[in-house]
C-alpha cells in the first residue's frame, strides 16, 4: 500500500499520514505548548516536526517509504505560476530527504473543502470554504487571495466554481484594493467586542447569546452588502486584516484598546448583530452553491467553520439536505485534506470510511513513576470496573479528567482528552469556567449517546462537536450546566463502539437516567490539549480536578471517597 503525508507549515501546524486506508494526523502544538503553533514572526514558516516524526513512527515506516507529500500552499504573491516553484522550494527546505524531492502543492481551500469531503462519504457534494485568506488566486483570477470558494465536488474531479474577489476602487494613490473576508470581519469586529485574554472569535459567539442584534443589527449590516450570484461585498476596512480603524456606534468610537470600556450589555448586542449578519451572508452563498451545484449535500470547511452557531442555522437553512462540516475545519485540518488529496486523487486509492471519531494522534503513555501530587493518591490496575468507577463519580458531580486512547485531532476534546462532568446543574459549569478562567458567560459543551440525542435535542449534532442544537424545553431544566442561555448547546454525538466515552456514557446513563454527559478540552487557559499521561497528572493538580483516569488507574483527590467502597445505585 502506498503511504501519502500531508503538511501544514504555516500557524495551526500539523502532519497527517495515510497509509494502509488507516490515517494519523497530529497538530505540533501538541509538543511546542504553543497554541495554534504561533511563528514567533508573523509570515514565518514552522516545520511540524515532530508531530511528522510521531506521524512516520506511529506507522513504523521510515521517510524514504513515503510515495507522496503534499502541503497547501499559503504564499500571497499575485503573480501567476512562478510563487508555487518558489514556496515550494522555501518549505521543502524545512523537510529531511527524501520527503523534500516528493514534496508537491495545492491550493489552501482546495486542503481545506478536501478534509472534509473525501471524508463525508457523499459521491456528489457542493463545497464551501470561508476563513480570513489562503493562497494567492494569481493573475488569471485578479489580484487577491481565496476569501470565499464555492466548489462541486466529485470523486473523479474538483471543479472550483465560485470565487470571493477583492473590489477594485478608484483613489488619488492609484488603483485599490477592497477586500471582503467575512473571516477577517467576524475576527475584526470580534477584537472591538471581547477584551484582550480571551479568544475573540469564540469569545464572541458565545456572548452573542446574551444580546439583542436589533440595537445595532443596521449599523453592521449596512457594512455588507449581499448580491446576485452569491456576492458578498464588505466596506473597507472591515474585511481585510484591520486592527486599528475605530467602530463608531452610539457617539463613541470602539476599538480592541478601550473594548473593556464598553458595557457588557452593549457588548453582547454588538455580538448577536455581527453574528445575524455573518450567518446570513454565509447562508447567501450557500443558496448560491445549491443553485449552481444541485447537490443534495453540502461540505464546509475553513476557519468560519468553527463558528458553531453558524453551522446549526446553515444546516437548516442553507437548501440542502446534509450538512458535512470537515472535522478539523481550521487550518491543522489543511494537512488531513492534503494528504487525502494525495491518496485518493494522485494514486487512485479508495476513499477512507467515513469517522465517527478524530482519534488519529498518539497515545499518552502510562503514569509516571514517581510520587504522586500532595493532595491525591492512586487507585492502579482498575481494569475492565475503571467506566463503571468513573461513571459513580461523575454521579456524584465530581469532575474528572479523562485521558483515554489515542489524542484527538482538532481544536476540540472528543473524549480523548477532556475534562468530564455531570451536565445537571448550573453551578457546575460555573465552578468549571472559574477552574478554566474562562469569563462566565461561555458555555460547555454535551456529548451524547448518538441514539439518544433527538430525545434531548431538536436535531442530532455531529461526532465532531461543530454545530449548536436547540435543547427539547421539557429536557433543558435536567441539563442545565450544558444549556447556553439562547437554549441551545454544541452537541457532540457519540457512537456505541467510541473508545473514549461510549462506554462511561452507557454506565452514567445507566445510572442517571442521563445519556450524556459535559465534556470539555483538558488544558490550562492559553494552552493546548494536552498530549500525555504526565501532563494530565500535573494538569489535575493545578487545577484541582477532584479525579483523573489515565489507561486503567484512577487518581483521586484525598477528599473525594473510594467510588468502590460505596453501595452502587442505579436510577
Amino acid at each position: 500500500m502506498p503511504a501519502v503525508l500531508g503538511l501544514n507549515f504555516h500557524h495551526d501546524t500539523a502532519a497527517a499520514l495515510v497509509i494502509d486506508g488507516r490515517l494519523y494526523a497530529a497538530e505540533e502544538e501538541r509538543w511546542s505548548g504553543v497554541k495554534h503553533n504561533h511563528p514567533i514572526r508573523k509570515g514565518t514558516l514552522t516545520s511540524p516536526t515532530r508531530a511528522l516524526q510521531w506521524c512516520l513512527e506511529a506507522a513504523g515506516i521510515e521517510p524514504q517509504d513515503v510515495d507522496a507529500v503534499w502541503a497547501a500552499s499559503m504564499h500571497p504573491s499575485p503573480a501567476a505560476g512562478w510563487w508555487l516553484a518558489e514556496e515550494r522550494d522555501e518549505l521543502a527546505a524545512l523537510l529531511p530527504a527524501p520527503l523534500s524531492e516528493h514534496l508537491r502543492l495545492l491550493s489552501h481551500h482546495t486542503a481545506h473543502v478536501l478534509s472534509g469531503y473525501l471524508l463525508s462519504g457523499h459521491e456528489h457534494a457542493a463545497g464551501l470554504v470561508i476563513d480570513a485568506g489562503g493562497s494567492s488566486l494569481g493573475s488569471d483570477f485578479g489580484p487577491g487571495r481565496e476569501r470565499i470558494t464555492g466548489y462541486d465536488l466529485r470523486p473523479d474531479r474538483i471543479d472550483r466554481l465560485h470565487q470571493g474577489m477583492p473590489t477594485v476602487v478608484p483613489s488619488p494613490a492609484g488603483p485599490r484594493r477592497i477586500h471582503s473576508s467575512l473571516g477577517h470581519f467576524y475576527r475584526n469586529l470580534a477584537r472591538r467586542v471581547i477584551p484582550p485574554g480571551d479568544e475573540p472569535e469564540g469569545s464572541m459567539m458565545a456572548l452573542a447569546a446574551f444580546g439583542d442584534p436589533q440595537r445595532y443589527r443596521a449599523h453592521v449590516r449596512d457594512l455588507v452588502r449581499l448580491g446576485e450570484d452569491g456576492e458578498v461585498r464588505i466596506d473597507h476596512p472591515w474585511g481585510s486584516a484591520d486592527s486599528s480603524t475605530p467602530l463608531l456606534l452610539d457617539g463613541r468610537a470602539w476599538t480592541a484598546d478601550n473594548v473593556a470600556e464598553q458595557p457588557e450589555h452593549k457588548r453582547a448586542d454588538l455580538a448577536a448583530a455581527v453574528q445575524e449578519v455573518f450567518v446570513e451572508s454565509v447562508v447567501h452563498i450557500a443558496r448560491h452553491l445549491q443553485r449552481l451545484t444541485r447537490a443534495s449535500a453540502l461540505v464546509f470547511s475553513g476557519g468560519c467553520a468553527l463558528n458553531s452557531r453558524l453551522n446549526g442555522q446553515l444546516a437548516a437553512d442553507s437548501g440542502f439536505d446534509t450538512l458535512f462540516v470537515a472535522p478539523a475545519p481550521h487550518d491543522a485540518g489543511t494537512a488531513v485534506g492534503a494528504a487525502l488529496y494525495g491518496w485518493h486523487y494522485q494514486l487512485g486509492q479508495e476513499r477512507l470510511p467515513v469517522p465517527t471519531d478524530a482519534a488519529w494522534g498518539p497515545y499518552p503513555g502510562t503514569l509516571p513513576g514517581t510520587a504522586m501530587p500532595s493532595g491525591y493518591r492512586a487507585l492502579p490496575d482498575l481494569g475492565p470496573g475503571l467506566a463503571l468507577t468513573a461513571a459513580e463519580l461523575l454521579a456524584e458531580h465530581h469532575i474528572v479528567g479523562w485521558v483515554q486512547g489515542q489524542l484527538e485531532f482538532g481544536p476540540r476534546a472528543l473524549g480523548h482528552r477532556s475534562i468530564l462532568a455531570h451536565p445537571g446543574h448550573a453551578a457546575t459549569r460555573d465552578r468549571l469556567n472559574a477552574i478554566k478562567k474562562r469569563a462566565t458567560y461561555r458555555p460547555f459543551a454535551p456529548a451524547i449517546l448518538a441514539e439518544h440525542a433527538t430525545e434531548w435535542f431538536m436535531s442530532a449534532g455531529d461526532p465532531f462537536m461543530n454545530r449548536v442544537a436547540r435543547v427539547r424545553r421539557c429536557r433543558a431544566d435536567r441539563i442545565a450546566a450544558v444549556t447556553h442561555h439562547d437554549g441551545t448547546a454544541r452537541v457532540q454525538s457519540v457512537t456505541p463502539d467510541h473508545q473514549g466515552l461510549g462506554e462511561l456514557l452507557q454506565h452514567f446513563h445507566d445510572r442517571t437516567g442521563l445519556p450524556l454527559l459535559l465534556n470539555t478540552s483538558f488544558n490550562r487557559k492559553g494552552t493546548p490539549i494536552l498530549r500525555t499521561a504526565e501532563q494530565a497528572v500535573a494538569a489535575t493538580a493545578d487545577l484541582h480536578l477532584d479525579a483523573l483516569v489515565v489507561g486503567d488507574t484512577l487518581l483521586l483527590a484525598d477528599h473525594v471517597p473510594d467510588p468502590r467502597s460505596m453501595p452502587l445505585r442505579t436510577r
